[in-house]
């Protein structure tokens, strides 16, 4: 007798092909309705892509009735085509991807049109004319729509008769649709990209505290080099959260470019430096968790190249640490809450008993050296790293205490 394996699946419980497909179409509902109801709840990125399409669709009408009433039916469909694809991200991308779009549909209407008028055959003349076109759109200057050199000479070629009239009402019809297009991104609630900069900072303060409490949380129980391996991997991760801060500072920083509205241009404008500067306290924050979680993997490897100090080194420190992520906590409110100043203020105290309790720590550097001096070739660069990251959080901070490495080896080789 043969018996199945208990738990094991066979062919017949596996889920169908149409099964799966069901399953991934209501998978992709679920998510667009969890969007709609995000959008109808307050602002946010779900509501910002709602106004951004409500906006291009009023566009492509709005051209759409512009070009019938001003250029003869055959060319109405140039003018919606490009605007819908203008309303983009920023005012300065609708504006510089509008001149891109355009100068390629001319390139791409007056070539072929130069050569189908006087020689005839279209289908000869688009042999001809869609390699050069292509390579063209390849150009650095075109960007993204250098393709629209291509698609502007289909369009004149496949009616199959082209006149210097309708090449020029083509082009006419492009330059239409750009001006709607970008009218209409710069005029109705143009976009400012402050939101993903502030959820930037956010998610990358939040994994900062998270791990450097991790770690505290760490010291107080028995290491394993798997667990202290984690939190260096996960500081690791962190430059990957810096980075997207930085490509939101990017779009924060273009969004103020070519807006006609001063009051947010403005605010976004302060807001922008104070994020710009932000990024760089945050790529420190990164390289101090970087070096900090190496050195515990060290600490806690199987070789003796490194001692592991023991719980009478690693429990003060734990306590330490925890007031370094008090302070990482304070610093995020003083980018993003809404009480800044107050936020200020507990940063500056949170630093304060950083550098107290360090001072402690260093004073009892010699009674550690007696009792256990193993550990004190960790503690010394662990004390230093963490007071570096914690005065990097304070207005011009960055920089001080970087003596205080020095200072903690000279006082492990004093010990040992």
């Amino acid at each position: 007798m043969v018996h199945t394996q208990s738990g094991s699946a066979t062919p017949s419980d596996r889920p169908s092909p149409s099964a799966r497909a069901v399953r991934a179409v209501r998978a992709e509902v679920s998510w667009g309705a969890r969007s709609l109801r995000r959008a109808r709840r307050g602002p946010g990125r779900e509501r910002d892509a709602v106004v951004q399409s409500l906006k291009a669709a009023l566009a492509a009408v709005l051209a759409w009735l512009a070009a019938a009433w001003l250029l003869p039916d055959a060319f109405a469909l140039m003018a919606p085509w490009v605007a819908v694809v203008l309303v983009q991200a920023t005012v300065y991308r609708s504006v510089w991807q509008g001149l891109q779009q355009t100068a390629a549909i001319a390139l791409g209407t007056v070539l072929a049109a130069a050569l189908v008028i006087p020689f005839g055959h279209p289908v000869l003349v688009m042999i001809l004319v869609l390699p050069v076109t292509t390579l063209l759109g390849n150009w650095p200057r075109f960007g993204a729509q250098g393709i629209y050199a291509s698609t502007a000479a289909l369009f004149t070629l496949v009616p199959g008769e082209a006149t210097p009239g309708s090449a020029v009402s083509r082009v006419l019809a492009a330059l239409l649709g750009t001006a709607v297009g970008v009218g209409v991104n710069a005029l109705l609630l143009p976009p400012v990209h402050l939101r993903s900069a502030r959820e930037a900072v956010d998610s990358a303060v939040r994994e900062a505290r998270e791990i450097v409490t991790e770690v505290a949380d760490g010291l107080d129980e028995p290491w394993e080099h798997d667990r202290v391996r984690g939190w260096y991997d996960r500081a690791c991760q962190l430059p990957r959260l810096v980075r997207g801060l930085e490509s939101a500072v990017g779009w924060s920083r273009e969004s103020t470019r070519l807006n006609p509205e001063s009051r947010r241009r403005a605010e976004a404008a302060r807001l922008t430096a104070a994020y710009a500067e932000t990024l760089t306290t945050l790529e420190d924050i990164a390289e101090r968790l970087t070096v900090l979680t190496r050195t515990l993997v060290e600490a806690a490897g199987e070789g003796d190249d490194v001692p592991r100090p023991g719980h009478e080194v690693t429990r003060p420190y734990s306590g330490f640490l925890r007031r370094v992520a008090d302070a990482l906590g304070a610093y995020g409110r003083t980018v993003t809450g809404d009480d800044p100043e107050t936020a200020r203020r507990e940063l500056r105290e949170a630093v304060g008993e950083i550098r107290a309790e360090q001072d402690r720590l260093r004073a009892e550097l010699p009674r550690h050296a007696a009792a256990v001096p193993e550990g004190l070739a960790v503690l010394g660069p662990l004390l230093a790293e963490s007071r570096r990251l914690a005065a990097g959080l304070l207005p011009g901070g960055r920089g001080e205490g970087d003596g205080d490495g020095d200072a903690g080896g000279a006082s492990g080789r004093q010990g040992a």
